[in-house]
Protein backbone atom coordinates (compact mmCIF):
# COMPACT_ATOMS: atom_id res chain seq x y z
CA UNK A 1 0.00 0.00 0.00
CA UNK A 2 1.77 2.86 -0.69
CA UNK A 3 2.12 6.09 1.28
CA UNK A 4 -0.24 9.02 1.38
CA UNK A 5 0.95 12.00 -0.74
CA UNK A 6 2.17 14.66 2.30
CA UNK A 7 -0.32 17.52 2.48
CA UNK A 8 0.30 21.02 1.33
CA UNK A 9 1.16 21.98 5.42
CA UNK A 10 5.00 21.62 3.98
CA UNK A 11 6.39 25.11 3.95
CA UNK A 12 3.77 27.97 2.77
CA UNK A 13 0.53 26.53 2.28
CA UNK A 14 -2.10 26.69 -1.05
CA UNK A 15 -4.01 29.99 -0.43
CA UNK A 16 -7.36 28.54 0.79
CA UNK A 17 -9.54 29.32 -1.81
CA UNK A 18 -7.55 27.40 -4.36
CA UNK A 19 -7.95 24.64 -1.66
CA UNK A 20 -11.42 24.99 -1.42
CA UNK A 21 -12.07 24.51 -5.09
CA UNK A 22 -10.25 21.34 -5.67
CA UNK A 23 -11.50 17.74 -5.79
CA UNK A 24 -8.43 15.47 -4.65
CA UNK A 25 -8.77 11.48 -5.01
CA UNK A 26 -8.09 9.41 -1.95
CA UNK A 27 -4.69 10.14 -2.19
CA UNK A 28 -4.85 13.67 -2.10
CA UNK A 29 -4.23 14.02 -5.66
CA UNK A 30 -5.39 15.90 -8.83
CA UNK A 31 -4.70 15.05 -12.55
CA UNK A 32 -2.63 18.05 -13.67
CA UNK A 33 -2.73 17.90 -17.87
CA UNK A 34 0.38 20.00 -19.38
CA UNK A 35 0.14 21.82 -23.03
CA UNK A 36 2.47 23.60 -24.95
CA UNK A 37 1.26 27.19 -24.53
CA UNK A 38 1.90 27.87 -28.35
CA UNK A 39 0.85 25.10 -30.48
CA UNK A 40 -1.42 23.79 -28.20
CA UNK A 41 -0.38 20.25 -28.26
CA UNK A 42 -1.38 18.30 -25.36
CA UNK A 43 1.85 17.00 -23.72
CA UNK A 44 1.42 14.84 -21.07
CA UNK A 45 -0.40 14.47 -17.75
CA UNK A 46 0.17 14.32 -14.35
CA UNK A 47 -0.16 14.86 -10.73
CA UNK A 48 -0.32 17.01 -7.98
CA UNK A 49 -1.62 17.59 -4.71
CA UNK A 50 -1.77 21.18 -2.72
CA UNK A 51 2.14 21.47 -2.59
CA UNK A 52 3.00 20.61 -5.88
CA UNK A 53 0.50 22.99 -7.07
CA UNK A 54 1.57 26.06 -4.77
CA UNK A 55 4.63 25.54 -5.82
CA UNK A 56 3.83 25.81 -9.34
CA UNK A 57 1.86 28.54 -9.07
CA UNK A 58 4.61 30.27 -7.22
CA UNK A 59 7.78 29.05 -9.31
CA UNK A 60 7.02 29.73 -12.82
CA UNK A 61 8.28 25.72 -13.21
CA UNK A 62 5.85 22.75 -13.28
CA UNK A 63 6.11 20.57 -10.50
CA UNK A 64 4.50 16.89 -9.73
CA UNK A 65 3.86 14.67 -7.03
CA UNK A 66 5.22 11.14 -8.32
CA UNK A 67 3.10 8.51 -7.69
CA UNK A 68 5.67 5.42 -7.68
CA UNK A 69 8.45 7.38 -5.99
CA UNK A 70 6.57 9.16 -3.50
CA UNK A 71 7.99 12.15 -4.02
CA UNK A 72 7.89 15.70 -5.62
CA UNK A 73 9.42 15.94 -9.20
CA UNK A 74 9.92 19.38 -10.90
CA UNK A 75 9.88 18.70 -14.37
CA UNK A 76 13.50 19.12 -15.94
CA UNK A 77 15.58 18.66 -12.86
CA UNK A 78 16.77 15.34 -14.01
CA UNK A 79 16.55 15.18 -18.08
CA UNK A 80 17.33 19.18 -18.46
CA UNK A 81 13.66 19.25 -20.74
CA UNK A 82 11.83 21.89 -18.14
CA UNK A 83 8.01 23.14 -18.50
CA UNK A 84 7.80 26.84 -17.71
CA UNK A 85 4.66 27.82 -16.79
CA UNK A 86 2.51 30.35 -18.82
CA UNK A 87 -0.82 29.64 -17.32
CA UNK A 88 -3.21 27.65 -14.72
CA UNK A 89 -6.80 26.61 -15.14
CA UNK A 90 -8.91 24.83 -13.03
CA UNK A 91 -11.70 22.66 -14.71
CA UNK A 92 -15.09 23.05 -13.44
CA UNK A 93 -15.32 20.34 -11.40
CA UNK A 94 -12.33 21.74 -9.71
CA UNK A 95 -10.83 17.98 -10.18
CA UNK A 96 -7.99 18.34 -12.90
CA UNK A 97 -6.21 21.32 -13.97
CA UNK A 98 -4.83 22.61 -17.79
CA UNK A 99 -1.13 24.11 -17.59
CA UNK A 100 0.09 25.58 -20.30
CA UNK A 101 3.66 25.50 -20.75
CA UNK A 102 6.66 26.13 -22.34
CA UNK A 103 8.49 23.04 -23.10
CA UNK A 104 11.83 22.52 -23.64
CA UNK A 105 12.97 19.41 -24.83
CA UNK A 106 11.09 16.26 -24.78
CA UNK A 107 8.02 15.89 -22.46
CA UNK A 108 8.03 12.05 -22.71
CA UNK A 109 10.20 10.17 -20.51
CA UNK A 110 10.56 7.97 -23.77
CA UNK A 111 12.43 11.10 -25.24
CA UNK A 112 9.26 12.29 -27.50
CA UNK A 113 7.88 15.56 -27.85
CA UNK A 114 4.19 14.16 -26.55
CA UNK A 115 3.40 11.19 -24.03
CA UNK A 116 0.90 10.52 -26.78
CA UNK A 117 3.07 9.72 -29.71
CA UNK A 118 4.52 6.77 -27.49
CA UNK A 119 1.84 5.48 -26.90
CA UNK A 120 0.05 5.80 -29.46
CA UNK A 121 -3.34 6.17 -31.36
CA UNK A 122 -6.25 3.45 -30.57
CA UNK A 123 -8.77 2.09 -32.97
CA UNK A 124 -11.77 4.07 -32.54
CA UNK A 125 -14.64 4.51 -34.56
CA UNK A 126 -15.19 8.16 -35.80
CA UNK A 127 -18.56 10.08 -35.06
CA UNK A 128 -20.02 12.76 -37.18
CA UNK A 129 -21.72 15.38 -35.70
CA UNK A 130 -25.36 15.78 -37.22
CA UNK A 131 -26.78 18.04 -39.10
Amino acid sequence: MSTPAPSATEGASLPADIAARLKRDEHGLFAAIIQQYDTRDVLMLGWMNDEALRRTLTEGRVTFWSRSRQEYWRKGDTSGHYQYVKSVSIDCDGDALLIEADQVGAACHTGTTTCFHAGGALPAATGVRPE
